[in-house]
């Protein structure tokens, strides 16, 4: 894969900031589009724009079509059994709590137990906590190793009987951990429990094959994966999508509604009531269709490269730079988390933004592992088949920069 070459795809990356090149390092909060993408995007709005799965003139049904065609390209994409197990929504947030709240809410009680890791992003852990306090159930929380990873022993340890759900982010948005969701899918069935991924950091950057990987479910992101923002996809196995109830109502999702009952239409179209996300779903299969092109087993080879070449250049800022998760000579995702000395995170965003350099500062949404590395807040690097090499070495430069400006802070 030449990432020089598909750079030239993303109009938005030749622009300058602050009088530089953009050097776009923040793509786990969200990617940049492709010109396909776009322009998918336009000839929809130009050509197509239409309500899908009511009106029976031209329109209505070539929107229903693209917007139908979405659903088989992204069923394909994750190797879903059938289209039918894959539920546009906004995204991994809202399909989080589907899980919980229309199946989980439902079906634990007291004395249950869901199974987290400490790692977890918001969106993975605050649902499980109102799953929790409404059913009575209890949270667990898996060990992690000093470098963030988790270990298969602790795994089966913390996995007991009463273990009805275990949710765990594939990688981590902070530390880029890949976590081996196969084999503890398989402690989490042999114990009774159910499988649920977070899939935001891993579907945009991995080949993910749901039934290889044997979950239950699933949830990702568009605007991660070079596609439009407010639309995601939960995909579940089929019995537990029947068993589940929508959680909100309204039109096109109901079968029969008489004045005191209703009844619900079939997967999927029982979880997409309203108007759905019809533009943002064909934008997303048109993104499927990119990163099908370019190839996911590339991406994936070219970040962890990127990660491993960022982590060598890291390491020639000696002692002033802490970075967070797996050490150098170990595998982690395209991303790299790290503090400057005492400096804040904003503070060392700022001045490499000053340089056309866009990373993330804050806690990412992960409070509870911010509190475990003993900081506030860390900035975040993150890299996807647009970067290159040379990203990183204005990022390295750019980190120079501020080591000077903030000398009082560090040494």
């Amino acid at each position: 894969m030449n990432s020089v070459e598909v750079r030239q795809d993303f109009p938005i990356l030749n622009q300058e900031v602050n009088g530089h090149p953009l050097v776009y390092l923040d793509s786990a909060a969200t990617s940049q589009k492709p010109r396909e993408v776009i322009e998918v995007l336009k000839r929809y709005y130009e050509a197509d724009n239409s309500n899908v799965h009511r009106g029976v003139h031209t329109l209505g049904s070539r929107a229903t079509e693209a917007y139908e065609l979405a659903r088989e390209k992204v069923a394909r994409f994750i190797n879903a059994p059938s289209p039918e197990q894959v539920i546009f929504t906004r995204g991994t947030t809202e399909s989080l709590n589907m899980i919980a709240y229309g199946y989980a809410r439902i079906q634990l009680k007291a004395g249950d137990e869901i199974v987290l890791s400490p790692s977890e992003h918001h969106s993975n852990l605050i649902p499980w906590q109102q799953v929790a306090k409404v059913t009575g159930a209890s949270l667990k929380y898996l060990p992690l190793q000093a470098d963030g990873t988790l270990t298969l022993d602790d795994v089966r340890q913390t996995v007991t009987p009463a273990t009805k759900i275990v949710a765990l982010a594939h990688v981590s948005n902070v530390l880029g951990t890949i976590h081996p969701i196969k084999e503890i899918t398989a402690i989490a069935h042999a114990a009774g429990a159910l499988m649920v991924v977070d899939g935001a950091q891993s579907v945009p950057h991995m080949p993910v094959d749901v039934r290889d990987l044997d979950v239950d479910f699933l949830a990702f992101s568009g605007h991660k994966m070079c596609g439009p923002t407010g639309v995601g996809v939960l995909y579940g196995k089929r019995k537990w999508l029947d068993a589940m109830e929508p959680t909100y109502f309204g039109g096109e999702m109901i079968d029969i509604v008489e004045l005191y009952d209703s009844t619900w239409k079939d997967i999927p179209w029982k979880f997409e009531g309203g108007t759905p996300i019809i533009a943002g779903a064909i934008g997303l299969g048109a993104a499927v269709d990119y990163l099908t092109k370019v190839g996911m087993e590339n991406i994936h080879n070219h970040d962890v490269h990127l990660a491993a070449y960022a982590m060598e250049r890291l390491g020639e800022l000696s002692s002033d730079l802490t970075v967070y998760g797996p050490k150098p000579g170990k595998t982690r995702a395209g991303l790299v988390t790290f503090n400057l000395g005492q400096v804040h995170a904003h503070d060392v965003s700022t001045v490499l933004d000053a340089e056309g350099i866009a990373v993330r500062a804050g806690h990412h949404c992960a409070q509870p592992l911010m509190r475990m590395l003993g900081v506030i807040s860390t900035v975040r690097a993150s890299f996807y088949l647009y970067n290159t090499e040379a990203d990183v070495d204005a990022l390295v430069h750019g980190l120079s920069s501020a080591k000077e400006f903030f000398q009082h802070a560090i040494g």
